[in-house]
C-alpha cells in the first residue's frame, strides 16, 4: 500500500509540474517565409514556458505542443552554455495538434552504433521521427529555443504552445479529434488534387490504367532490357561489364548492351504500413484488417497498401498486382528490379534483379562491421553465402550482389574503436588491443577498422567467387563520397563501385575520382525527390511540387548516364513511404512511383518513361542530358547557418 501511494504522489507531482508550466504557457507563432533560404525564430523560453530550469541534467525528455500546417522536416534546437544545439523533426500530424516527447539524449549523446546511416540517425517516436543533426553537448545553460526551416514550401506556419521537461516518457500523442490518416490509407488533414474520396472514384481509376495499352517496344529492349540496336556478342548467358571506346556498359546474357534504369523496394501492397498500434489508434480513421497471405516480417502489420490491392482485385491480389507492376515497368522503361524487392517479383524471371547479402556477420554495435577475427568467421560466411546464392547461380536474370548498404563507420573510425574497446570480450577487442600496443593514435585505429573492412569484403568476395562464379559483384552501396583509401580496398574485390547519393544531380568529379581510383563502372543504388502535399515528409531531396518531381528526376537521372563511368541507377523507391513511418526507423517519405492506393504519380513516371528513351544516346554522348532542373530544390544536409535570410 505504501509503494502504491508513492506511485500515485510521484504521478501527480510530475502532472503538477506540467500542469504549472502549461498555466503559464505563451503560445508563439512562427510564420515560415518561402522566399528565404532559412526561416524560422528564436526566442527566449521565458517567452513560452516561464519557470523552466536553466540545467537539464536531471530531465531525460523535452516535451513540446505544437501545431504545424506541413509535413517539411523543421530544426528544434536550443542555445546552452556551449553553443546551439538542434535536431531536425518530421510530424506525423501537419495541421493537427501534436504532443512530442523528445529524449534530451538526442542532444546529449552521439547516436547509438547501428549498422547503416538511416538505423543510426533517424529515430522513430509515436507522433514523428527525428533526424539527429546538429551537434551534441551537455543540455546546461539552456535559456532559448529555437525552430527553422530550410526553403519552407508554401509559407507554413508553426503554433507552439508548451515547452516542458520530464523526467519519464510522458509518451506522444495526437491531440486533434479528425484522424490523420483516412480509409484509404492517405493523409486526411489536407486536400490536393487527384485525392481520392470515394472507393467508387478509385475503382473507376483503376479501371482507366486497366484500359490503358502497354507499348514497350517505343524503348528498343533485348530479351533481358539490353539495347537492340547493340549487340556486342553473343553473349555468355549472365550479364557482365564491359568498357568500349572509354566508357562502360554492362552486357546483357545474350550480348547486349544494358544500362540498369531501375527501382528499389518493388513490390505488392507498399506504402500503407500500420506500426506500433498501441501508442496512437487515434490517428487511424479505419484500421486495415488482416489479410491472408499478406506478407509478414519483423515490423509488418496491417497494411493499407494491401487493403486497397485487395478491393482492386480481390482475394487473388497478389498475382493480379505482380502482373500489374510488371507491366508498369514495361510501359515506364524500367529494366531492373533493384534492392529489397519482393522475392515473389523477381523470380518470375521477367527482368533484370539485384539481390544483397544476408547474414555474413555485420553487426550493429560494429557500425556495420564484422568481427572478422571470430574463429569461425569465414565458415559462417561461407555458409551464408552458399544459401543465398544457391537459388540463383544459374539464373540469367540476376544482375548481380550487394555486399551491403551504408556503412556507419566510414568517418567514424576512432568512435568504433572507442566502442570496440568498451565492449564485450571477443576475438576483435584483442585484435585492436594488440594493434594499439604499439601505437595508439587516430591514424593507428583509422588503419585496424579499414584493415578489418578490408579482410571483411575478402573474405565474402572469396566466397562468392566459390558458389557462385556467374554473377558479378556490386560492392557496397556507400552513403557518402568514400575516401580513396576505401576505393583502393574496394577495387580488386567488386566488380562494380556501388554508392547511394541523394542529391540534385551527381558531380563529375565525384564520378571521375571513383572511375579513376578503382578502374570500375559506377552504379548508383539510391536517389529521389519529393514534396509535401501528402502529408509526408519531403523525401531527403525536396522540391516545391509533384510537377517538379519528375523535372528533377529527368535532371538527375539523364546527367548521371552523361558520365562514362555509370552504368545503373536505382530509384529509392517504388511505393511511398508509410504516411506514419516505417517500421524500423520512422521515415515516411513521399518518395515512390506509385502512391498507397496504388496510383501511380503522372508527372514523375512520364519522365521515368522520357529518360528511358534517352539514356542510351545520352551515355554514347551522342545526345545530351535534359537542362532543366526543379524550382528551389533543396537537400538533407547541413541547414545553412542563417536566421530568416
Amino acid at each position: 500500500m505504501q509503494f502504491l501511494s508513492r506511485i500515485i504522489f510521484r504521478g501527480i507531482t510530475f502532472l503538477f509540474l506540467l500542469t504549472f508550466i502549461s498555466c503559464t504557457q505563451n503560445d508563439v507563432t512562427i510564420h515560415f517565409d518561402s522566399e528565404k533560404e532559412v526561416s524560422g525564430m528564436k526566442f527566449s523560453l521565458e517567452d513560452i514556458s516561464p519557470g523552466l530550469p536553466a540545467n537539464w541534467d536531471d530531465y531525460n525528455f523535452v516535451v513540446l505542443e505544437f501545431n504545424i500546417s506541413t509535413p517539411q522536416r523543421f530544426q528544434v534546437g536550443f542555445t546552452t552554455e556551449t553553443g546551439y544545439n538542434e535536431l531536425r523533426v518530421m510530424s506525423y500530424t501537419p495541421n493537427g495538434w501534436n504532443r512530442l516527447a523528445i529524449p534530451l539524449s538526442f542532444y546529449k549523446d552521439p547516436p547509438a552504433a547501428r549498422s547503416d546511416l538511416a538505423a543510426t540517425f533517424n529515430q522513430p517516436r509515436y507522433t514523428g521521427w527525428i533526424n539527429l543533426t546538429g551537434q551534441r553537448s551537455p543540455m546546461r545553460g539552456v535559456d532559448s529555443i529555437g525552430v527553422r526551416m530550410h526553403a519552407p514550401i508554401g509559407n507554413p506556419v508553426m503554433k507552439l504552445r508548451s515547452v516542458s521537461l520530464a523526467k519519464e516518457d510522458p509518451g506522444d500523442q495526437y491531440l486533434g479529434e479528425l484522424p490523420v490518416v483516412d480509409e484509404f490509407g492517405q493523409y486526411n488533414l489536407g486536400d490536393w488534387e487527384g485525392k481520392i474520396h470515394s472507393l467508387e472514384q478509385l475503382q473507376e481509376e483503376w479501371k482507366e490504367e486497366d484500359n490503358q495499352l502497354v507499348n514497350e517496344v517505343q524503348y528498343g529492349y533485348s530479351d533481358y532490357g539490353g539495347y537492340l540496336d547493340a549487340r556486342i556478342d553473343e553473349g555468355t548467358g549472365f550479364f557482365r561489364t564491359e568498357n568500349i571506346d572509354g566508357r562502360w556498359w554492362f552486357v546483357d546474357p545474350d550480348g547486349y548492351l544494358f544500362l540498369s534504369h531501375g527501382v528499389n523496394c518493388v513490390g505488392p501492397g507498399g506504402g500503407g504500413g500500420v506500426y506500433r498500434l498501441e501508442h496512437r489508434q487515434n490517428l487511424y480513421k479505419e484500421l486495415p484488417p488482416e489479410i491472408p497471405g499478406q506478407e509478414t516480417g519483423r515490423y509488418r502489420a496491417a497494411s493499407f497498401g494491401s487493403w486497397n490491392l485487395l478491393r482492386r482485385y480481390g482475394e487473388d491480389y497478389r498475382e493480379k498486382s505482380i502482373d500489374n507492376i510488371l507491366g508498369r515497368m514495361d510501359s515506364w522503361g524500367l529494366n531492373t528490379i533493384a534492392n529489397w524487392s519482393s522475392r515473389s517479383v523477381y523470380n518470375q524471371n521477367q527482368k533484370a534483379f539485384t539481390l544483397q547479402m544476408r547474414g555474413i556477420g555485420i553487426e550493429g554495435e560494429l557500425m556495420g562491421l564484422a568481427d572478422v577475427y571470430a574463429t569461425d568467421f569465414a565458415e559462417k560466411v561461407d555458409e551464408a553465402v552458399r544459401t543465398t546464392v544457391e537459388p540463383y547461380r544459374d539464373n540469367p536474370w540476376l544482375l548481380g550482389y550487394f555486399t551491403f548498404n551504408e556503412p556507419s563507420f566510414l568517418g567514424r573510425e576512432p568512435r568504433l574503436c572507442d566502442l570496440i574497446l568498451g565492449g564485450k570480450d571477443r576475438s576483435i577487442k584483442t585484435e585492436l588491443q594488440e594493434h594499439l600496443a604499439t601505437a595508439d593514435t587516430p591514424e593507428s585505429r583509422i588503419q585496424f577498422i579499414h584493415n578489418t573492412f578490408q579482410i571483411f569484403i575478402e573474405t565474402v568476395d572469396q566466397a562468392l567467387e566459390k558458389h557462385d562464379p556467374n554473377h558479378l559483384t556490386l560492392g557496397i552501396r556507400f552513403g557518402q563520397e568514400a575516401e580513396n583509401e576505401i576505393l583502393e580496398l574496394c577495387k580488386d574485390v567488386f566488380d562494380v563501385f556501388s554508392f547511394n547519393c541523394y542529391d540534385l544531380y551527381p558531380s563529375k568529379e565525384m564520378m571521375d575520382r571513383f572511375t579513376e581510383v578503382t578502374g570500375k563502372p559506377i552504379f548508383i543504388g539510391e536517389y529521389h525527390f519529393g514534396t509535401v502535399d501528402r502529408g509526408m515528409a519531403q523525401s531527403l531531396w525536396q522540391v516545391n511540387s509533384q510537377e517538379d518531381r519528375g523535372v528533377a528526376y529527368r535532371y538527375y537521372t539523364e546527367k548521371a548516364y552523361a558520365h562514362p563511368g555509370l552504368i545503373g541507377t536505382s530509384y529509392f523507391q517504388w511505393c511511398d513511404q508509410d504516411l506514419t513511418g516505417r517500421g524500423n526507423d520512422g521515415e515516411n517519405y513521399n518518395c515512390g512511383l506509385v502512391d498507397v492506393t496504388d496510383r501511380p504519380y503522372p508527372y514523375l513516371v512520364e519522365a521515368v518513361s522520357e529518360t528511358a528513351k534517352r539514356i542510351y544516346k545520352v551515355h554514347t554522348g551522342t545526345l545530351p542530358p535534359v537542362d532543366k532542373a526543379p524550382t528551389k530544390a533543396r537537400g538533407h544536409h547541413a541547414i545553412p547557418d542563417l536566421w530568416n535570410e
